[in-house]
């Protein structure tokens, strides 16, 4: 870990306000796997974004707008953003997502499939679509046209919009996660 966690009664003023944010949106959205320590240092993305408050705010924010504005069902999100996370190799990425997925029930064998950057055998057409789509893109240059209209096809505009989002959001995230090497905490 390239950063140290910074305990609450550290924070400046404008990490405080981002910090109280951060917390409420986590307690909400991210409660599948720890985000904090014993003391209620945030670790995880939230961690760096602390220290960099002014970019931590934006990203943030960017994360609570797909969050709140999300069209594409929870289970198409997690295949994209597993994708993503095996993609970058992102190691608290996919703690926290393969915990999410696990607890709404995803199998062994698909988790095992996506964390080792595989196709599942056993998508829907809908998660398959969210796979082929997100790995095409993940991996640079322009998406495919065929496979961009069959996301529209698949998900409207608004979904497919929300898709190319979604994986850019987590490729910053995972990124930002390897560049300061967060760790993955315990599983209890």
């Amino acid at each position: 870990m390239r950063l140290p966690l910074i305990p609450p009664d550290e924070l400046t003023d404008e990490q405080k306000s981002l910090y109280d944010s951060m917390r409420k949106g986590i307690a909400s959205n991210f409660n599948a796997f720890k985000v904090e320590r014993e003391d209620g240092a945030l670790m995880g993305p939230w961690n760096p974004w602390l220290h960099e408050p002014g970019i931590g705010k934006a990203i943030w924010d960017l994360t609570l707008a797909m969050t709140a504005g999300a069209v594409l069902p929870d289970n198409v999100r997690q295949i994209a953003i597993l994708v993503v996370g095996a993609r970058y190799d992102a190691a608290y990425e996919l703690y926290a997502h393969v915990a999410v997925a696990e607890k709404e029930g995803m199998s062994r064998e698909r988790l095992a499939a996506l964390v080792a950057d595989l196709k599942p055998a056993d998508l829907s057409k809908e998660e398959n679509v969210a796979f082929d789509f997100s790995y095409a893109l993940c991996r640079g240059g322009t998406l495919p046209e065929p496979l961009y209209r069959l996301a529209v096809d698949t998900f409207g505009q608004k979904g497919t919009n929300e898709l190319i989002y979604l994986v850019g959001l987590y490729a910053l995230v995972s990124t930002t996660l390897n560049g300061f090497n967060v760790p993955v905490p315990e599983r209890e």
